[in-house]
């Protein structure tokens, strides 16, 4: 049992507002074939929400009428979800870019047989969790096992033309910090990421992307039991740095939960802060379709910090990258 987080509070975070929507990031379902120990989501191989295919219709409908040319698939494992290829072939022919957050293993589980061809098929962006360059740390954090899977779904996107120069096809990677600390910089920490994984294993990538854990859902709860929540939170707080405000993803992103539910980001869905509308806290993917959202007030709270603080983190990586 997961030990009870603190309530989210705002604890002087400064007030954003939104600017162009111009991401739409849609949680395909919890249900995910690994249990990773800094997942905000909490997701596993037990859990059994995932988008209806109502719910994948009108996330379709809403990329038909909207300018939004950007599509942002998560999870859990978004592959898992039954309607996944479905909603990947619509958007592409909506002339949308797709976005994979692929955790790389579900290349090889039952069930996924020509996925990788799929994806570069249909030029899907790949961002991929590897948080170490070293199997002893990847296999703590994500399960035994996990690095070498991981690298020979990376050795198998290669062969399909990922990470290669002018193919068309990228595959991004994403760096967690082990524990309760800051990423250090993205741009050589990804030098040496390139080395290492060049030199040992004799594969590529084009993009790393650090991303600090935030301090909810199973990340969250592990700094608790260990009796450093508070000391996370102050260090967060702390290196706070007021030019990233205008850089964080909440301003130009909205995330959709697997019921259809908007928020101003995945975080904020996790906590179920949802994003408001005239007043109205309930609101659907299709309440949008035909709506502005530039100036609308964007819920924080004191997790957005994780955002703020350092080099900055978002689904891009580093803000100041």
């Amino acid at each position: 049992m997961h030990a009870t987080l603190p309530l989210m509070r705002r604890y002087g975070f400064p007030a954003l507002r939104r600017t162009r929507l111009e991401t739409l990031q849609v949680n395909l379902g919890y249900r995910c074939n690994q249990s990773c120990l800094h997942c905000h989501v909490n997701a596993g191989p037990k859990r059994t929400e995932t988008m209806s295919r109502e719910t994948v219709t009108d996330v379709i409908a809403f990329l038909g009428v909207s300018a939004v040319r950007r599509l942002d698939l998560t999870g859990g494992a978004p592959e898992l979800n039954p309607h996944f290829r479905e909603l990947v072939l619509r958007a592409r022919e909506l002339g949308v870019h797709v976005v994979d957050r692929c955790n790389l293993t579900i290349l090889e589980e039952p069930g996924q047989e020509g996925l990788a061809e799929f994806l570069a098929h249909q030029q899907v962006e790949i961002i991929a969790s590897l948080p170490c360059y070293l199997e002893e740390n990847v296999d703590r954090q994500r399960g035994q096992g996990v690095f070498e899977r991981s690298l020979r779904g990376i050795a198998r996107l290669n062969a399909l033309g990922y990470g290669a120069e002018g193919s068309g096809l990228e595959l991004n990677l994403v760096y967690n910090p082990q524990g309760p600390s800051l990423p250090p910089a993205q741009e050589g920490l990804e030098s040496e990421y390139k080395r290492v994984l060049a030199e040992c294993h004799g594969i590529r990538f084009n993009r790393l992307y650090t991303l600090a854990n935030m301090p909810i859902q199973r990340f969250g709860s592990t700094l608790v039991s260990k009796g450093r929540f508070d000391e996370y939170m102050a260090l967060l707080k702390g290196a706070h740095r007021e030019e990233n405000l205008g850089a964080v993803m909440c301003r130009s992103l909205i995330s959709v939960d697997w019921q259809g539910r908007v928020y101003d980001c995945d975080f904020n869905q996790m906590l179920g802060l949802p994003l408001a509308v005239e007043g109205s806290v309930d609101v659907r993917l299709s309440d949008l379709i035909g709506r502005d959202l530039g100036g609308n007030p964007i819920a924080v709270r004191d997790h957005c910090y994780g955002c703020t603080a350092g080099q900055g983190s978002s689904c891009g990586g580093a803000l100041d990258a």
